[in-house]
């Protein structure tokens, strides 16, 4: 029997082949999500086909269509974890290297929405590979959140930090691809930034309200996340709150950094 133009189409692997196969699977499965918008086009007969190969082929490297998603999507978010980790990386204060770092989560979610959304926005599978990308998304953040808990600037259980951070940032992401129609800011940078900031100081007031202070740090925001908290604390403790004349700005060992949020 004469080939047909499918087996023509690719010559048989050689040894070490393999590697080269799966990643041509993997990019004709980003092309079919990409063009489909979701992943109802993506199936291991249309991959196939895409490549060139049989469907069985396929199945040598992904056991299912929830394998195959997941690869998908993981290798997109090992590039989001080397874009947060460059622009963290290259600033020294933990606290505005998790800003930065947050609004890059932010606009790569904006810049590949179709992953996004599967990987973030649908129920778990109960498929026995897990779903790796989706705790390596976790990760990302808690590896922004760790150094601000080594600086004393964060208080608290690192996973719950964590688990905070990325609600906050999933929240503006999911946000804005369910709806595009509100009025969002031209600036999604300035807006990324703002939810961040907001987020690292709730979550770093609010860990020393619910307990006592961290040891002794050196950063200048922990410090006046501490004096904050001792100022806030002051009704409770039935001390009279400190007078319009200590408390008419902020002071220079304050959050706020000398008259300006971090």
């Amino acid at each position: 029997m004469p080939p047909t133009s499918r087996s023509r189409a690719r010559t048989r692997a050689r040894p070490g082949d393999g590697a080269l196969l799966r990643d041509e699977i993997l990019r004709a499965a980003t092309a079919l999500l990409d063009e489909a918008g979701d992943e109802s086009a993506l199936t291991l007969r249309a991959v196939a086909a895409r490549v060139g190969v049989t469907t069985p082929s396929v199945y040598l490297h992904f056991a299912d269509k929830e394998a195959l998603v997941e690869a998908v999507c993981l290798a997109v978010w090992e590039d989001l974890g080397r874009r947060m980790r460059e622009v963290g990386d290259s600033i020294a204060d933990p606290y505005q290297s998790m800003r930065r770092r947050g609004a890059a989560f932010v606009r790569f979610g904006l810049e590949h929405p179709v992953q996004y959304r599967l990987l973030m926005m649908r129920p778990r599978s109960g498929s026995a590979g897990g779903w790796t990308a989706a705790d390596a998304c976790l990760a990302y953040v808690g590896e922004a959140i760790q150094p601000c808990l080594d600086a004393g600037v964060l208080v608290g259980d690192p996973t719950r930090l964590t688990l905070q951070m990325l609600a906050a940032l999933h929240g503006l992401v999911a946000l804005y691809l369910a709806r595009p129609d509100y009025p969002w800011p031209d600036d999604v940078e300035t807006m990324a930034d703002e939810v961040t900031r907001m987020a690292g100081l709730g979550s770093a007031l609010a860990g020393r309200l619910r307990g006592p202070g961290p040891a002794p740090s050196t950063s200048a925001f922990a410090a006046g996340f501490d004096a904050l908290a001792d100022r806030l604390r002051r009704p409770e403790q039935g001390e009279p709150p400190a007078g319009p004349a200590q408390d008419a700005g902020p002071t220079r060992g304050d959050p706020e950094g000398g008259g300006s949020l971090p």
